[in-house]
């Protein structure tokens, strides 16, 4: 099936990009082996066609970079300690940082792997991929914690799974009678829109899921759209089809210099959002992620863009700027009072966990440093 062969297609080793970049007239940095070495790789055909010119907005969020083997301070592996979410002695694929909601992991596997990703220590690794009998464990604990209302199916990308494995998971969620929501986090309607558009057994398996009664959860979709050109017609026949099928749709979009660090990029990427139905969720200060040093603004930044959103575009339009907190503090909304220093003449800023989990300050900016950075910081646990 053509769709298939989209992602059949995509370029995932160092001979496919240095064979490409050749045909774009760009020059081919011989360590670009060890960036894809370290952080895999994959662009698929239709995203690779949304490349206009080189280091374009869409070209930065795909294509590896030499920079991503630069260290930064205070650029870590894992640095919401997603890690340390994990239950003790309990399964591994889940993620329990807020009381009343868990992240679900059930794929290693996206339809592009972007360079910026929170989980460029897993994603596109076979070795870290989630068997189904992990995921039932992560199930049963679910199952077993009453205080657990809402569950996000994350990974990789989860409409990646084989159909008939997202079908089980989603139907033993749905099972579970504690539960409000259900929501799949997804970049196939920005990055491989042509999966949901041609996949129809993938879409009666999301049609089998939505609620009939007030009883059942209802299932949302968080896709990631960061920038206007990746609007195009067929990911909105993609979106289309989801809602369609009754299926809420929210948007996450991460901040990231030279993307969509601006606010007239911003207006026509939220409005381009409304036009597909689809509402901005939030807007994220890019997660402080080792190998993304590149990637970072000031934290004002998107404080400064969502100001200028304000009376310039419809109010459900305008994303919440949020901060995920290093060491596993959570989001913390930079405009609803849990944020202190952060403005256009003061870099860096106090930021005061949602949860309770106390503060901690944020480097602004990220200092890049020769090896590997250690610094002991007091505000951290």
């Amino acid at each position: 099936m053509a769709y298939k062969d989209i992602l059949r297609n995509a370029i995932t080793t160092y001979e496919d990009l240095e064979k490409w970049l050749t045909g774009q007239k760009a020059r081919v940095d011989p360590r670009l082996r060890d960036v894809i070495a370290k952080y895999p790789m994959r662009v698929n055909t239709y995203y690779l066609g949304l490349i206009q010119k080189m280091n374009d907005p869409i070209w930065k969020q795909a294509i590896p970079d030499v920079e991503e083997l630069e260290h930064h301070m205070d650029l870590v592996a894992d640095p919401l300690d997603e890690e340390g979410d994990i239950p003790l002695g309990g399964p591994r694929t889940i993620i329990h940082r807020y009381p009343d909601r868990v992240l679900l992991f059930v794929s290693i596997e996206c339809a592009m792997y972007c360079r910026f990703c929170t989980r460029k220590r897993k994603v596109g690794d076979d070795l870290k991929n989630p068997s189904m009998e992990e995921i039932g464990k992560g199930i049963e604990y679910i199952a077993a914690h009453d205080e657990i209302r809402d569950v996000l199916i994350s990974g990789g990308d989860p409409l990646l799974i084989p159909v008939r494995r997202l079908d089980e998971i989603l139907g033993r969620l749905a099972a579970i009678p504690h539960l409000d929501i259900v929501r799949i986090g997804t970049r196939v309607p920005c990055v491989w829109p042509q999966k949901l558009i041609e996949d129809t057994e993938l879409v009666e398996a999301l049609r089998k899921h939505t609620p009939k009664t007030l009883k059942e959860p209802q299932l949302f979709m968080n896709t990631h759209f960061n920038h206007p050109n990746e609007i195009t017609e067929q990911s909105f026949q993609a979106v289309k089809i989801l809602r369609d099928l009754g299926i809420p749709m929210g948007n996450q979009t991460v901040l990231l210099k030279g993307v969509n660090d601006d606010t007239d990029v911003m207006r026509d990427l939220v409005h381009g959002l409304g036009r597909m139905g689809v509402r901005p969720y939030y807007l994220y200060y890019a997660d402080l992620v080792e190998g993304t040093g590149h990637f970072r603004t000031e934290v004002y930044k998107g404080k400064e863009i969502c100001r200028d959103l304000c009376g310039s575009t419809t109010g459900f339009l305008r994303p919440t700027y949020v901060v995920d907190a290093i060491g596993g503090r959570g989001k913390v909304p930079v405009d609803l009072g849990y944020s202190d220093g952060i403005s256009e003449d003061r870099k860096g800023g106090t930021l005061t966990s949602a949860i309770g989990l106390g503060k901690v300050y944020i480097n602004d900016p990220i200092e890049k440093v020769e090896g590997k950075p250690t610094r002991h910081n007091p505000n951290r646990t």
